[in-house]
């Protein structure tokens, strides 16, 4: 069980106004702003992470905030829900506060013995609180609005969309140590048995339904814990041999990086836990400066004038 991996590290979603989204997930949902930073390949557009205080893997969201992008359409071949973690009797407090937000969300509901509550994000990305059946134990970001009480505690799940699960269902337990826990309909729900919290993968098997298209409102990938490199490296070597295209390491600063396509055209990636996000930045300054990759660095200004301001 050594090399078992324990869970998500982080799940990653591409939305439009970088003002918008800032102001949701920091106020409605009390989560820290953990890292403004920009995206690798497009300097000029943010990336934004929220977690817990430290950015513990299994909290973290980031988003691509691209300024008018096309609205996506959730299908089949994607990652379609985030799956939140919350207290027991916080529903009410999240109704109310969707309600005043604004947002549109469906009444709590049940799933595999667990209470939950729908609704769509500024952007129209499905997210869901679930109360879970253990209690999670950690600790959250609280604000002045959203106490420990009510607080998200980190992922809970993540649901992936498919045409036929079964080739993503054999991936997820030959290699990656995943066991079906329980079924229901045609969702499939995925344990990491290593892992205590964000360990859930939801299959939806969704046979003759449209094809989904990744852009605003919509998951580019989910990322899986790497305890360091040599695990990464173990891993990326078992997804070559199913004959799966893995890249090569990259440095995001935070983590390292291998990114895969897995059979049922989902983005996978291999996030190691090493060096986290304080790296650049003290623990309790996190979010508070705009973080250049070295690269960029000499182009700050330019940066600067061009990124829309959040306050």
């Amino acid at each position: 069980m050594d090399n078992a991996i324990t869970g998500l590290h982080h799940i990653t979603a591409i939305s439009g106004n970088a003002k918008k989204n800032f102001d949701f997930y920091t106020k409605t949902m009390g989560l820290r702003f953990v890292k403004k930073t920009v995206n690798f390949d497009d300097p000029h557009t943010y990336h934004f992470y929220y977690g817990d205080q430290t950015g513990t893997p299994g909290t973290i969201l980031t988003f691509f905030p691209w300024q008018d992008i096309m609205a996506g359409r959730r299908g089949t071949h994607m990652a379609t829900e985030v799956g939140y973690s919350v207290p027991e009797g916080s529903l009410d407090f999240w109704l109310k506060r969707l309600d005043a937000a604004n947002m549109i969300y469906n009444k709590p509901s049940a799933k595999f013995g667990e209470i939950y509550l729908t609704f769509l994000d500024p952007d129209g990305m499905k997210v869901e609180l679930t109360v879970p059946e253990k209690t999670d134990d950690r600790v959250p970001w609280e604000t002045a609005e959203v106490s420990a009480a009510n607080a998200l505690r980190g992922f809970h799940h993540v649901t992936l969309t498919l045409e036929d699960i079964q080739p993503t269902a054999d991936l997820l337990v030959s290699v990656f140590g995943y066991q079906l826990e329980k079924n229901l309909a045609n969702r499939y729900r995925f344990k990491a048995p290593a892992g205590d919290t964000a360990n859930y993968i939801d299959l939806v098997e969704a046979k003759g339904e449209q094809r989904g298209h990744v852009a605003g409102g919509s998951i580019h990938h989910i990322a899986f814990r790497m305890k360091d490199d040599a695990q990464q490296a173990y891993y990326r070597e078992k997804i070559e041999a199913l004959g799966l295209h893995a890249t090569q390491q990259l440095d995001r600063k935070y983590f390292r990086s291998v990114y895969f396509r897995e059979p049922g055209g989902v983005l996978f990636e291999l996030a190691t836990d090493t060096p986290g996000f304080a790296v650049d930045e003290p623990v309790d300054q996190l979010g508070t400066h705009l973080m250049l990759p070295s690269q960029f660095e000499s182009q700050r200004a330019e940066i600067e004038q061009k990124l829309i301001k959040l306050d």
